[in-house]
């Protein structure tokens, strides 16, 4: 069966900063290190597909 169209696969997520409790929005398949934008901490890691994941995940967002 042929796709008519294609769907999304890929989510953003609404993480909290380990350090500074900051919640920040990611995507989930990030290329580039995700870093918290107040304290500076590693909040994501690129890992080829789907980013490695360093702080609480808060909420799925689509």
């Amino acid at each position: 069966m042929v796709r008519l169209y294609r769907e999304n696969r890929s989510k953003f997520y609404r993480v909290k900063c380990p350090d500074c409790e900051n919640e920040q929005i990611i995507f989930e398949k990030a290329s580039t290190v995700v870093d918290c934008v107040v304290c500076g901490h590693v909040l994501a890691e690129p890992r080829g597909g789907r980013a490695a994941l360093k702080a609480e995940i808060l909420a799925e967002l689509e």
